[in-house]
């Protein structure tokens, strides 16, 4: 059995001193980040595709946020410049200009603004997969039954919806393409610079919904050359609820406009209540925000910088693909393509679900049921490690 950090140098030699092995922290923690996160202590935690703990230091954030609230509030002028720090933020995270962030409230609101904007109607229509989140079917439902807007849905095929069939079902009238980047079903990571050159060729944006990659997953919005993306914050981006960064890719400014208006918008005061508003993506943010998210987000957002994403994506890849491959091995019914770059992995379990879940409380392991329990998914994160993957395989052993 591997031993605590306090064990191994409690029990080192002097033998060790002069040829010491690899340190068990090493293996047990290669981002050194586990002491930010308590949660650590109750057991193997593999679900932040569903939400995120937050590190201690992004707790910190918010808790001098409240306590200069009970104390002495901070003013409106500085809460306005923390949320200009985590718009810096977000925007050198996914290699945007600031003028191109905005920050809304949630993920669902970023595609409802686009779509309002493209006046979407009959003869026009839109491509989705079956592999989106739910907001995407609502929103374009109620479009196609109120504009006659035609919704074209491509099937996934083996857990993947490839390029091709998305350009199988694109025509001149495709106005959008609208995919989630990684799949929150299965964690499928669309491939968004190859869609975003067919739906260009067509004349089309891309929208991305990228909750599920921002954060542990490298993106960079102009090598992709997609066109408008949305996140929420409580899961990769480690924060909280309330908050939620929005790119628009700068000669689309004009062309998206806000779907409503008030005090944030001021630019200057021109007197006799004329007004000049701003022009670039601070036009999305009409109103107060919710600041204690935003403290929240700006914390966390450092914290992943210094972190850097690439190096969780190919700490937290790589222990998907550990868990891949031995729910392979052992026959398990896995739902994620072979393969497939990013931290979530999906499987049906074909047992009891009372009785899964019974084992996997008996290990502490938490993670996400699916689809009437008949399927689990799993997401390591930054802080997990591989004999965390490897007690979750022992307890699925006995399944297959």
């Amino acid at each position: 059995m591997r031993a605590t950090r306090r064990e191994f140098i409690g029990s080192v030699s002097a033998a060790a001193i002069v040829n010491p092995p690899r340190p068990a922290a090493a293996e047990d923690d290669p981002l050194g980040v586990r002491d930010d996160f308590p949660i650590v202590a109750a057991g193997p935690y593999l679900n932040c595709a569903y939400i995120a703990p937050s590190p201690t230091p992004v707790v910190e954030a918010v808790r001098e946020f409240l306590d200069a609230k009970l104390r002495s509030p901070r003013s409106l002028g500085a809460m306005v410049e923390e949320s200009h720090i985590a718009r810096r933020r977000f925007a050198g995270l996914i290699g945007a200009a600031e003028s191109e962030v905005a920050l809304l409230y949630s993920t669902s609101e970023g595609e409802n603004i686009l779509a309002r904007s493209l006046q979407l109607g009959s003869g026009d229509n839109v491509v989705i997969d079956d592999l989106h989140f739910q907001t995407t079917y609502v929103l374009y439902q109620h479009l196609a039954e109120t504009s006659g807007l035609e919704v074209r849905v491509v099937p996934s095929r083996g857990g993947a919806a490839p390029v091709d069939a998305f350009a199988e079902r694109m025509d001149e009238r495709t106005r959008l393409v609208s995919v989630a980047w990684v799949s929150n079903h299965n964690g499928y990571r669309h491939d968004l610079a190859a869609l975003a050159e067919a739906a260009h060729a067509r004349g089309a944006l891309l929208y991305a919904d990228v909750v599920q990659g921002i954060g542990t997953v490298d993106l960079d919005v102009k090598e992709t050359g997609i066109d408008v993306c949305t996140t929420g914050t409580y899961k990769w981006l480690l924060a909280g609820h309330g908050v939620a960064p929005f790119y628009v890719r700068e000669e689309l400014l004009d062309r998206v406009a806000p779907d409503r208006y008030g005090h944030l918008h001021v630019a200057e005061d021109l007197g006799d209540y004329q007004y000049r508003l701003y022009d670039d993506a601070r036009k999305y943010e009409y109103a107060t925000l919710a600041f204690e998210a935003v403290y929240m987000l700006s914390a966390a957002l450092d914290y992943l910088h210094r972190i850097g994403v690439k190096n969780i994506e190919r700490h937290a890849v790589g222990l998907a693909h550990r868990l891949q491959e031995g729910l392979t091995a052992q026959g398990q019914a896995v739902l994620t393509p072979p393969g497939n770059r990013s931290p979530i992995v999906a499987f049906e379990h074909g047992r009891d679900p009372g009785m899964v879940r019974r084992s996997l409380d008996d290990a502490g392991i938490r993670l996400s049921f699916r689809v009437g329990d008949t399927q689990l998914r799993v997401s390591p994160a930054l802080f997990n490690n591989a004999a965390e993957i490897d007690r979750l395989l022992d307890v699925t052993v006995g399944w297959a």
